[in-house]
């Protein structure tokens, strides 16, 4: 059994592997794209809650609180000392 190549068929196969080649690249590059873009958003939301932490902490320092109906694991029990 004889194969023959020609050269049409050649260049339409070599066509088709570089037009493939270029959309993978296409798709790759909005992959990295939206994962950059949630990423970036992902830290944005993690500043902010950083920053409303320190807000609060900053507006609440110094301050005692009482809490009513806490549960053994949320309470801090501080030691105290006598002063003469």
């Amino acid at each position: 059994m004889v194969v023959t190549a020609s050269i049409s068929g050649v260049l339409k196969t070599i066509l088709m592997l570089l037009g493939a080649m270029v959309v993978l690249k296409y798709l790759g590059q909005l992959m990295i794209a939206k994962r950059n873009i949630a990423e970036q958003s992902r830290f944005r939301e993690e500043q902010d809650e950083i920053q409303k932490q320190k807000a609060y902490f900053e507006r609440n320092k110094g301050k005692i609180s009482i809490l009513r109906n806490a549960t053994p694991g949320n309470v801090n029990d501080v030691d105290y000392e006598e002063i003469n």
